[in-house]
Formats: C-alpha cells, structure tokens, sequence
C-alpha cells in the first residue's frame, strides 16, 4: 500500500455532494486509488453504502465525518477517521448539529423571503430525492438548487455568490460547538480527528493552538490551498508532530463541473490510513 494512493476528504448525497456514496468509491477506483474517504458534514449515514461499494471495486472505504465548528466567528471544520460510526453517543451528537443546521436554515429561507424570493423547506427537500436516510444532511447547496429552479438565479454557484456565502445578503449563522470540542468527540468514538483545509480560515494561530488538543493530523494538501499554503501546513504538522493529509474536498458535479476539485485530484500516501488508524481516539482500543 505504501505506492498507493488515498483521497481522505470527499461528500456525498448524505450531505451536500450530488453523487451517491457508491458512485464516489467507483470514481476513486476509476482515479486509480487504493482508498477514500467519505466524510459528509455531521452525519456518518454515507459510509455503509460505500464500504459495500469498496469490496465491490476493490477500494479500502474510510469512515468519516466533517464537523462544522466555531472559533472566533470563523467556521471551523474537523475531520474524523476511524470511528465507530455506531456509537449511540456520536450519533446523538451529530443529530444535535444537524438540528442546528435546520435552524440556521430556516434562517437563510426568511432571509430569502424578505429579498423577495420565497422557499418552502419542502422545495429545498425536493431537491435531495436521491437521500434515503433520515440522518442525511441538508445544507446550503439544496438551498441553492432550490433558488436555481425557481429561476432566482442562473446557477448554484451564483446562488452562493451572491446569496448564501459568507458575508452575502441570505447568509445566516448559528451558534456552534468549538473545535476543541469536536475534536474531543471524534476521539470519544474512536476516531482520529484532522483540521481541515486550514488554509481557508486566515487564523494560523489558531491552526497552531488546536495542533496541541489532540489533533492527530492536518489536512495540508487540499483544492483550494495555495502551493505555498500545502507547504506551510505540512511543515506546521511537522513541527508539531501530526501527520499530514491530502483530500480533494470532492462534493460532485455541479453544472457538468467538478466541485470543488475531481476526486483524487489532491491523494496522499494510503500508508497514512495505518497511521491514523495508530492515533485513534479511547474507544479504538
């Protein structure tokens, strides 16, 4: 496994990807990996799919999560690997964020109506017809399916841009967990947490800070990290002796378009699975 490869950070339908659990393994194995992760946003519903599919095409399946946090009123977001996705506990956790993803939004769709663009909750629902699990997540993304076939906008990337990001007219926010505390919870079920894509969060300080509670790696290599970036991180979990993780974000097609990067596009050594594996949290013993 040591000249194979891994992408560790990719979303599904489970959350706010377009393509079926199964279908992002079949892409990994078309991409030549040795394995993959599925790591949706607070929920774990995507992986029994994909761990079938990964005996199907000979793909080592991954079990992961993204958790959505909060520091300093910056998003925030820990991956987790290796966990024991039926820990009653987690999994009572992860419905708590869910839940507060639903109110945030409700807040986004009031927004919308007061910029004259109506949604009901049930046309957003509408839009994820390929989820078949009540632990599914539904985000930001639905919202702008919605808006799009409504005729709001042209696409869901305009939707974002001018609507739902950060900073933009609809965008709403939620009080969450802090990434400490995420990042207690993965290792409580098992699991090896992972700052993601710090590049995107300006605060390396921060970066620095959660390097020391607990963290088994950093998410150096990712789509929308600069060359100088991926270096910069890799060096950091060097310094604080974390490994380093590579993941494309990979979430599907969205107007015939990779989001945000092909699948595989950004790979790591599968020979780092093993060593996240040797950094599990307390219920991996």
């Amino acid at each position: 496994m040591n000249d194979s490869f891994a992408d560790l950070h990719t979303h599904t339908t489970a959350s706010d990807g377009t393509q079926p659990p199964a279908d992002n393994v079949r892409l990994a194995a078309e991409a030549g990996l040795a394995a993959v992760a599925i790591t949706d946003h607070d929920t774990v519903s995507g992986v029994a799919e994909a761990v079938a599919a990964g005996a199907k095409y000979g793909v080592q399946v991954v079990a992961g999560v993204e958790i959505s946090t909060v520091a300093g009123g910056q998003d925030i977001h820990v991956l987790g690997y290796g966990l024991n996705i039926e820990d009653e506990m987690f999994l009572s956790r992860l419905e708590e964020l869910r839940e507060t993803r639903e109110r945030r939004n409700e807040l986004i769709l009031a927004k919308l109506a007061e910029l004259g663009m109506p949604l009901t909750m049930t046309e957003v629902k509408a839009e994820t017809a390929t989820l078949k699990r009540g632990d599914d997540t539904i985000g930001r993304p639905h919202i702008a399916a919605a808006m799009q076939r409504r005729g709001y906008v042209a696409t869901v990337s305009e939707a974002f841009d001018r609507f739902l990001a950060k900073g933009a007219a609809a965008y709403a926010s939620v009080p969450r967990i802090a990434p400490e505390t995420a990042i207690a919870w993965i290792r409580e079920a098992g699991g090896a947490p992972v700052l993601a894509h710090p590049g995107l969060y300006d605060d390396d300080e921060l970066v620095e800070r959660l390097a020391g509670q607990g963290l088994a790696g950093i998410e150096a290599f990712h789509a929308d990290h600069s060359p100088d970036e991926e270096r910069k991180y890799a060096e950091l979990a060097g310094r604080c002796g974390l490994l380093v993780t590579a993941g494309s974000d990979f979430h599907g097609f969205r107007d015939g378009v990779p989001f945000h990067a092909p699948l595989g596009s950004k790979r790591v050594s599968a020979a780092i699975i093993q060593q996240l594996m040797e950094r599990r949290g307390r219920d991996s013993q």
